[in-house]
């Protein structure tokens, strides 16, 4: 009798396919609802070859197929299985050993020969005829020599086998994706192949460029008529290509072996020379330090982006190897390649099992992890070692023009130094290394933003959903879940967490990447007119430098020492605007990329607090006042008579100046009486009164006054399509969190956690307190109370600026000596002190009194806060969340220091991400800036009910008890800190706060 041969079926095709079991009265089964592990067709024919052998001398008198089962129970009974299965490290899921025989009553649906659920194709029932209780035994059982080419050939089968299950997931996910986008599937391919592009081809672009650039010059003799810092790298591209080069040769031959050594030669040459010069160049424009990047920093930065750009092109270059046809692209029936390509693998299969002893082959299975992170070390020694090539072959010249008679002044472009750096009020400073560069390149830097390879760049299509610490948002370039920065604690904690304890986080962060925006045309053309004719206006950096003082020609030591004085703070001046220059450069140049897009996104990532931000780091929305300015949703809804509403209260929260302190009702009245105003703004932005630059966040005032010029002026404002962003903020969202925490009546009511006719505002409050104290200790006898002097000068001083930043870093551990320094600062730009000693003693007074009110106003605040340093200085697991370098060395002061702000942060974290997957259940378009949530103004209303709802929902957890029990269970020989007592305030009550975030 001879085998009926079993059909190829597509997985896709199966995936629908429902098949009559003639063994389950009938009844459909779905066959296959889950992606299998591995090929279903391959197992398929491992058992043909096993059953077809020779040495089978008869068959079972009952016709069966690999769809269906035997009814025959004694022939059951007596199958034996064998743990071929459990030997290549397949599990079996479904709690029986492997081996197990099933009945029929268990034939679908569950786990058999070591494969997953609702498998097809190889449940091998009875195929192993004369005694031999399993195919491993048929195979092992052959006389055939080992053979060492084998270990390759199972190497190439096993990629193959995890190239097909990824195929049919890819294939899966990008319907669905599609699917999601409302994007008809021609669009979404084509965005998908330019986002492609941009991730894989940034550095090969520039490369080509130069190599194209340089071929020019040689075949015409010319120098081509290049921006500036573009023209620096042209020169210092061949020199440096070449000694690339030259090591990578050397350690071919045998004659460099560096550690190094090995990770520098598995990338081309010159696109090591290309990342190197724009990645260091990069770090040295926003730095912040005027030319100078510290080299720890700037070696691990381009150590990293190698290995980036190495593991795109390998994973490119296997791609490439072998291409699926257009049509099993698209889904839909499998082609003749894919037919071969599985008969291929059939053949190769069968050889296999001839050749290779199971042992062989579980070593082989356990290495086949290719993709494994450089660690930290090698990736930092290959950066270091491209900057001192680079240092070697890159020099400058000043132009021609300024060389008048002198012989050519070339000089290296980048110098090695070390710098001290003491911080304030501190005796000793600590030294490292710098790479400086050139005045004469620094002088360039500014202008050069425009033409840098920015590789992680918005998305053109929406992210990759994360199912993994590296598995997600882009679609080629390296992407991780969590900052780690190189934290390889941090980093081995995330991926040892169970996926299920993940999802929530996964679905939060892929609700924030899925977000579409846009480039808002018309307040760029306001910014790019600015920035043409010199900035200075809305925040923006001047773009000349501060002139220096000239010296005074005089002997007077005090005069020459004022001089010296000034220079110095001419320096820092300058040192920054730079900096400033660079990173509005940088933005822009994001901007004019994007602006001729329909939309993009931003997929997002998490830092070790679990606090969300977009992975591209210089245009989005989590950025200054510009960056929010020049961008709003691509997506647009219809005012409505709320969103008409929440966008005039929007603007008067933008407008500020203590307008977002009125009821909204009174910030309603302020926008409808400046109508003229915001006509005006939007009409005439800098040609007429200006009144939006008198705005706290004056690009995204211009933004909103635009947006409601057009509501208003149209026929119907309510029916208005609005793309613009409507923000509700949190109230001092830090203490809002300890008040929740410790239930605290008083703090809650100071930070809007209850309803109130307008909104209270806590630094106001504080300042309130502050000046009470000062009052009293005014009136005290100087001779008895020294500070009551202070007292009196400091009275007509304090308000809420003066207290109010050391009220916010209240809630993230400000020390005395913090709080001393910023009313320091604070009272220094007033200039009603001006001796230095003076200022310094009025300060540390100031700042007592400040941290009493603070203390009275949130005694559970500071309870708890008290109880998470004192838990922080034991040594427990979560300390490594607070340290960069690899070691077992724990930072008491450190960790006790920060441990509360951290865990307040990953508490506003989850609020954040509760909120995010609510609103996408609710059909909102949602982002998030930490306590700051947006959505469109229709729909704020719905957006305010959920974040009261899941705030809530967050603090009736018992969070403080499940912290110290996890404590305690981590260290059962510790006694921990007993929990602070806590009040009576009713969290429900947040639900009807109007002002809670507003």
């Amino acid at each position: 009798m001879s085998i009926p041969e079993t059909p190829l079926i597509s997985s896709n095709l199966l995936y629908k396919f429902h098949y009559s079991n003639p063994f389950h009265n009938n009844k459909p089964t779905t066959l296959y609802q889950n992606p299998p592990r591995i090929s279903r067709i391959m197992w398929r024919n491992i058992a043909k070859h096993a059953i077809s052998r020779t040495r089978c001398s008869q068959w079972f008198p009952r016709t069966y197929s690999f769809l269906g089962v035997t009814r025959d129970s004694v022939f059951l009974e007596k199958l034996k299985f064998g743990s071929f299965c459990s030997s290549l490290g397949f599990l079996d899921m479904g709690g029986r050993k492997i081996g197990e025989v099933l009945g029929n009553e268990d034939c679908m649906g569950k786990p058999i020969f070591g494969l997953l659920r609702n498998e097809i194709g190889c449940r091998l029932r009875g195929l192993c005829p004369n005694g031999y209780a399993s195919v491993a035994e048929v195979a092992s059982s052959t006389d055939v020599e080992d053979d060492v080419s084998a270990v390759e050939e199972i190497k190439e089968l096993l990629n193959e086998m995890k190239k097909e299950h990824r195929r049919e997931n890819i294939n899966r996910r990008k319907i669905l994706q599609i699917q999601e986008t409302g994007m008809g599937g021609n669009k979404y391919r084509m965005l998908k192949s330019r986002q492609v592009k941009i991730e894989t081809e940034a550095w090969e672009q520039a490369a080509n460029e130069y190599r194209e650039l340089l071929k020019d010059m040689c075949e015409q003799k010319l120098a081509p008529n290049l921006p500036y810092m573009k023209s620096l790298f042209l020169g210092w591209f061949e020199p440096f290509r070449d000694v690339i080069i030259k090591e990578q040769e050397l350690y071919r031959s045998g004659k460099l072996r560096a550690g190094y050594a090995a990770y520098l030669d598995q990338l081309p040459a010159d696109m090591a020379a290309v990342i190197t010069m724009h990645k260091l160049m990069g770090l040295l424009m926003t730095g912040g330090e005027h030319g100078c990047a510290r080299v720890v920093q700037a070696a691990c930065l381009i150590g990293d982006a190698i290995e980036q750009e190495v593991r795109i092109r390998n994973f490119l270059e296997n791609t490439r190897k072998k291409k699926v046809d257009k049509e099993d692209e698209d889904g839909g029936s499998e082609s003749n390649a894919a037919i071969k390509e599985q008969e291929r693998l059939r053949k190769k299969v069968t050889n296999l099992i001839k050749k290779q002893k199971l042992p062989a082959v579980r070593q082989i299975v356990k290495g086949q992890d290719n993709t494994k992170p450089w660690v930290q070390d090698a990736k930092a020694k290959v950066g270091c070692h491209l900057i001192e090539l680079l240092m070697r072959t890159a020099y400058i010249q000043p132009p021609a023009d300024q060389l008048a008679d002198t012989p050519p002044d070339i000089r290296p472009a980048f110098l090695h130094s070390f710098k001290t750096v003491v911080k304030e009020n501190k005796k000793t400073g600590r030294r490292y290394g710098v790479i400086e560069c050139d005045p004469l390149v620094r002088k360039g830097l500014e202008r050069t933003a425009r033409h840098m390879v920015i590789p992680y760049m918005p998305m053109l299509v929406p992210p990759v959903k994360w199912t993994g610490y590296d598995r997600g948002a882009y679609l080629f370039l390296p992407s991780y879940i969590m900052r780690t920065h190189g934290a390889k604690q941090q980093r081995e904690a995330v991926k040892r967490t169970p996926t299920n304890q993940l999802e929530q986080v996964f679905e939060a962060l892929d609700t924030l990447g899925y977000t579409k925006w846009r480039i808002n045309k018309r307040v760029l053309n306001v910014v790019d007119r600015i920035w043409t004719s010199g900035g200075r206006l809305a925040d923006m950096v001047d773009r000349n430098d501060v002139p220096f003082p000239e010296k005074p020609d005089t002997e007077d030591e005090a005069l020459l020492r004022k001089w010296k004085w000034k220079v110095r703070s001419v320096k820092k001046e300058n040192r920054e605007r730079h900096s400033q220059r660079c990173d509005i450069e940088l933005k822009l140049a994001v901007a004019r990329r994007m602006k001729d897009e329909e939309g993009f996104y931003y997929p997002h990532n998490l830092d070790f607090r679990g606090r969300a931000y977009p992975m591209h780091p210089y245009l989005n929305h989590l950025g200054s006042d510009l960056c929010r300015g020049v961008l709003e949703f691509a997506e647009g809804r219809p005012l409505g008579r709320s969103g008409l509403n929440w966008l005039k209260i929007h603007l008067a929260n933008l407008f500020a100046g203590g307008v977002d302190k009125l009821s909204l009702e009174g910030r309603l009245a302020f926008t409808e009486n400046h109508l003229d105003d915001i006509f005006d703004s939007a009409d005439r932005p800098l040609e007429g009164k200006r009144w939006w630059l008198k705005a706290e966040d004056p690009f995204q005032c211009l933004a909103v006054c635009i947006d409601l010029t057009e509501a208003l002026r149209s026929s119907s404002p309510e029916t208005f399509v609005s793309h613009m962003p409507v923000h509700q903020d949190g109230s001092c969202n830090g203490l809002q969190h300890y008040a929740a925490l410790g239930r605290d009546k008083l703090g809650a009511a100071a930070v809007n956690l209850v309803a109130g006719e307008k909104p209270a505002d806590v630094y106001s409050g504080i300042a309130g307190r502050v000046l009470d104290i000062m009052r009293i200790d005014a009136q005290k006898d100087p001779t008895v109370f020294p500070d009551a002097l202070l007292a009196k000068i400091l009275v007509n001083q304090v308000d809420r600026k003066l207290v109010k930043q050391t009220v916010m870093t209240s809630v993230y551990g400000v020390t005395y000596i913090g709080a001393r320094d910023q009313i320091k600062r604070r009272l220094k730009e007033r200039g009603v002190i001006t001796d230095e000693r003076e200022l310094f003693v009025a300060s540390c007074y100031a700042a007592k009194t400040t941290l009493t009110a603070l203390g009275e106003m949130f005694q559970a605040a500071r309870a708890i806060m008290s109880w998470l340093g004192e838990c922080a200085k034991i040594k427990t697991s979560l300390q490594v969340l607070t340290l960069q370098r690899e070691t077992e060395k724990i930072m008491v002061k450190r960790q006790r220091t920060a441990f509360p702000p951290n865990f307040v942060h990953s508490l506003d974290g989850s609020h954040m991400m509760m909120t995010a997957i609510a609103c996408k259940k609710a059909g909102l378009t949602f982002a998030g800036v930490h306590d700051s949530y947006w959505t469109h103004a229709s729909d704020v209303d719905k957006m305010n009910k959920i974040l009261r709802e899941k705030f809530v929902e967050l603090y009736e957890k018992p969070i403080l008890e499940n912290l110290l029990e996890s404590f305690q269970q981590s260290f059962p020989a510790l006694s921990f800190p007993p929990l602070p007592e806590r009040g009576d305030f009713d969290l429900r009550d947040v639900l009807d706060s109007p002002y809670f975030f507003n």
